[in-house]
């Protein structure tokens, strides 16, 4: 199954994922595909025109494009998805989490779809790093 993961960049989750024979639906694979495009038509900004239409679909022209842009990259995958992670309370400097506001329209996307979805907490240690990793096992074994 495809599964779309929260924060979109974590290598926890992306691992977890892929070690349970699923395919993790992240910001790492997209970005890199755009990265090794050649085509990109505004380097360095690394945009197309299509991107920002795609963007348009998720957030309306008043949203700051800032948003607008994350959910040209992130809007795609959460319609792709078949089940979601979504790890709350992640650090503010955790990775492209610093945005509030596509941190709510993404929440509120994923539970739109009506998925399987599974909410953890970003772990503070090492018991509550164990007691994540085997909530998502859970979980991911439970979706074959």
């Amino acid at each position: 199954m495809k599964i779309f993961i929260d924060p979109p960049n974590s290598l926890i989750l992306f691992d977890l994922v892929e070690r349970f024979g699923h395919e993790p639906l992240s910001t790492m694979a997209t970005i890199q595909e755009r990265v090794d495009n050649l085509e990109i038509d505004m380097p360095p900004l690394n945009v197309t025109l299509e991107d920002i239409q795609k963007g348009l679909k998720y957030a309306g022209i008043e949203v700051p494009s800032g948003i607008r842009g994350r959910m040209a990259v992130w809007g795609p995958l959460i319609d792709e998805a078949e089940a979601a992670i979504l790890m709350n309370d992640a650090p503010f400097a955790f990775g492209c989490v610093g945005c509030h506001r596509t941190n709510l329209l993404v929440d509120y996307l994923v539970k739109k779809r009506k998925i399987p979805i599974i909410e953890v907490e970003y772990p503070q240690d090492e018991d509550e790093g164990r007691d994540l990793v085997l909530k998502v096992k859970e979980f991911l074994e439970g979706l074959k």
